[in-house]
């Protein structure tokens, strides 16, 4: 409701028709051809604005489903400090917001998929927001963070992330003022960011490496860093390389999720393609009046483009204090190393793998990608066969720890990958809960 206030206030109250609604679908065509074409987007006022209806709700959504993975082990304190790199137009933000104070700030709570609670006192809760934002998008935050609670303290720093400067902020409590423009907090006892969020920015980066590096020294020794890409495979396999050059080749973070680590003396370099899909949304009412106002006279596209519900996420959790989400690890005695499995072709054997995906396949046998931390090469379970014994496969959520016992292992030649065949003699039990 307020985004639809701040355009009826830039445009008028047919702002999705006329010049304003060409306007705006023009720029939402734009900034998503360069987005496939892999070139910077440059946010001007109706960029930030498109940008905001296109893409705002599917952040929103994504944001809370990570942030589960955390206060399911109750690592999401009650009192958090937060830094949002390259915020946008508040997507993340606000699903942090609601998946902490409720959907209408009144100590609700935000719900996962099950229609569980957060695990967090919302009534309790309180938050010193800090956003790095340096493009117009920041004015759009600005209008909507006016909507959270009292209880949760925006900050904008209309800078860039490789110009913030993070002693600048202290490392403590602000007061009960509701600071929405940058200039800092009131510095307290140093402690460091409870969480730091990237929510698709990573990619956009010329250094993202350093830039991560630099974010984890300014984590709270318990805190956490989120990182968000799209689900496409140039944005979603960068961030695994972004991961694996911070979390592998350094000591500063561990991998929290969902890509876990099962060999304690290994590290993956497949190509790390893996991502979490959930419900589409419900159209929101500005995308579904942007898509109406649409008329022949504009580029020869389906009005579909301007409805973006799909919920599709890469995502990488990481922390400094060696948390993991699930504290399985292999072992040579039980398991076979993804790394030698070339070994154990047409063997059946026993393995411990992460669900790294919901079903691939097209038709026929159900697929799905696995891995145990150690693998060079992509891994699939296929399930030929399902049973009582490996029904866990198909059931366990994206990220589970999954133990194979009496699986088949053939090289695929026509995908340069290996199967694991799961049919009638298989067991397939998830770890984690289903």
């Amino acid at each position: 409701m307020a985004l639809e206030d701040l355009l009826v206030e830039r445009y008028g109250a047919n702002w999705h028709r006329g010049d304003s609604g060409t306007e705006l679908r023009t720029a939402i065509r734009e900034f998503k051809a360069d987005y496939l074409d892999r070139e910077p987007v440059e946010y001007d006022d109706t960029t930030a604005v498109g940008y905001a209806i296109y893409h705002l709700p599917a952040y929103y959504a994504a944001v809370g489903y990570v942030l589960s993975t955390l206060t399911e082990r109750g690592l999401l304190p009650r009192s958090i400090r937060v830094l949002d790199v390259g915020a946008g137009a508040g997507g993340p933000a606000l699903g942090l917001h609601d998946f902490l104070f409720g959907g209408d700030g009144d100590g609700d709570g935000g719900n996962n998929d099950d229609g569980d609670a957060s695990g967090i006192d919302e009534r309790a809760a309180s938050v010193d927001y800090h956003a790095v934002e340096p493009s117009a998008a920041a004015d759009v935050l600005d209008r909507l963070l006016d909507e959270t609670a009292r209880n949760f303290r925006p900050t904008i720093h209309r800078t860039t992330i490789e110009e913030f400067e993070y002693d600048s902020i202290g490392q403590g409590d602000t007061d009960d003022s509701n600071a929405a423009d940058a200039g800092g907090s009131d510095t307290g006892d140093a402690g460091g960011f409870d969480l730091i969020l990237f929510g698709n920015v990573l990619n956009e980066l010329d250094e993202p490496e350093r830039v991560l590096d630099t974010a984890l020294e300014y984590l709270a020794p318990d805190g956490s860093v989120v990182a968000l890409e799209p689900a496409d495979r140039n944005t979603a396999t960068g961030l695994r390389e972004i991961e694996r050059a911070v979390a592998d080749d350094g000591d500063k973070a561990t991998v929290y999720a969902p890509t876990l680590r099962l060999w304690p003396d290994a590290t993956p370099s497949d190509r790390g393609w893996s991502f979490d899909v959930r419900s589409d949304l419900d159209t929101p009412a500005f995308q579904q009046r942007l898509a109406d106002g649409h008329d022949d006279t504009e580029a020869d596209v389906e009005p579909d483009a301007y409805r973006n519900v799909d919920v599709q996420f890469a995502y990488s959790v990481l922390r400094g204090d060696g948390e993991r989400r699930y504290p399985f690890q292999a072992s040579r005695d039980r398991h076979a190393r993804m790394a030698e499995m070339d070994n154990h072709v047409t063997e059946r054997i026993d393995l411990l793998a992460v669900k790294l995906s919901h079903d691939l396949s097209d038709d026929g046998n159900s697929l799905y990608r696995i891995g145990d931390g150690s693998q060079s090469t992509d891994h699939y379970a296929v399930l030929t066969k399902e049973s009582g014994l490996n029904r866990d496969l198909a059931a366990a959520p994206y990220g589970a720890v999954l133990a194979f016992e009496n699986v088949l292992a053939l090289w695929n030649d026509d995908e340069a990958a290996y199967n694991l065949v799961v049919d009638a003699e298989t067991v397939v039990d998830s770890l984690s809960g289903s």
